[in-house]
């Protein structure tokens, strides 16, 4: 690989491990930052992966994280945040402010290193700063603060808008097994709205094929899978693939407003927030006649379906999971 030391921010999350067990196979040096190294799950194991204590948000510390390496890539990207116009403070401090942040150290490492840098941004589909969500809105801000801060520098940006993402470490598709399993009557918002959900494997395969391909600079990437979905329709499989099959109520405006305002105060966390219902009012999909680039290597899609494998009760992966819990009472 021509770039070999990567910093991986936001690298905790399930698709930041799905990109850095990639990154390792292929011989490069990851450095995960984190504010709690107990978080990191099984990333410490990765033979060439470090996982460090810091806190990406304190510039300086940033500038340290940033020094030496080769490439950034940025996954930091949040679903909830306190209410604001354009958006609230959470949604500017993940979406907007930490990008522009990245993108200026790097400038300034690139600057003292006397190198161009390589910079992979998730941002996310749908991204518009005039869009109908508050998170729509700080993703496509984001995107033009990242782009400002770039322009003219020695960083090569690629940028990507992936669909909802799944996969067996989700929140998505596991969110609606495990409430299939607990409800005999699922009632949700937006019901009709519709999605492109795209593989964890298969983001992960297209950021590390772009990371050293000059073709991807300044480009800018949906990635989206094979099929599209209802959300009720996803909600179904779910539930069926899960073993517990329910019917699928789709709530008026209304109720689903109310529907979302209390599971904004969900034991835990947020469920589902009247800005996500915000989000639902454009489909989430890929425009029309999209295929994947091919510089991307994405030669076949993962459908949705694959989750069967999965999903809690179901498949290998999911009976193992019962089987670990059924050792635990």
């Amino acid at each position: 690989m021509k770039h070999r030391r990567i910093l991986l921010i936001g690298g905790t999350g399930f698709i930041g491990r799905a990109i850095a067990a990639r990154l390792a196979a292929r011989g490069a040096t990851v450095t995960v930052p984190t504010r709690r190294a107990a978080r990191a799950g099984q990333l410490p194991t990765l033979p060439t992966a470090q996982v460090v204590e810091a806190n990406v948000n304190d510039p300086a510390a940033l500038a340290r994280l940033v020094a030496g390496q080769d490439a950034v890539i940025n996954l930091v990207g949040i679903l909830h945040s306190r209410r604001g116009e354009p958006y609230g403070p959470d949604f500017a401090r993940a979406h907007v402010d930490l990008p522009r942040a990245i993108a200026a150290a790097m400038k300034a490492e690139a600057a003292r290193a006397g190198r161009p840098l390589r910079l992979l941004h998730m941002s996310a589909l749908g991204a518009d700063s005039a869009g109908p969500s508050m998170y729509q809105r700080s993703k496509g801000d984001g995107e033009a603060a990242l782009r400002g801060e770039v322009a003219g520098s020695a960083l090569a940006l690629t940028i990507f808008r992936p669909s909802v993402v799944f996969g067996p470490e989700d929140s998505f598709l596991n969110l609606f097994a495990k409430l299939a399993a607990k409800a005999p009557v699922l009632p949700i918002g937006g019901a009709d709205a519709r999605f492109q959900p795209v593989f964890v494997g298969d983001v992960a395969d297209a950021f590390v094929n772009a990371l050293d391909d000059p073709a991807t600079y300044g480009r800018a990437y949906e990635l989206c899978g094979p099929k599209t979905y209802s959300l009720r329709e996803l909600v179904a499989f779910a539930a069926r693939a899960s073993g517990h099959p329910r019917c699928v109520i789709g709530l008026p405006a209304v109720a689903a407003r109310m529907q979302a305002l209390a599971l904004e105060f969900a034991p835990g966390g947020p469920l589902m927030s009247r800005d996500n219902l915000d989000s639902m009012k454009t489909d989430n999909v890929a425009p029309a006649g999209w295929q994947p680039a091919p510089e991307l290597g994405l030669a076949s899609l993962t459908p949705v379906e694959a989750a069967a494998d999965w999903l809690p009760g179901t498949g290998r992966l999911g009976k193992l999971d019962d089987y670990r819990r059924a050792g635990q009472r």
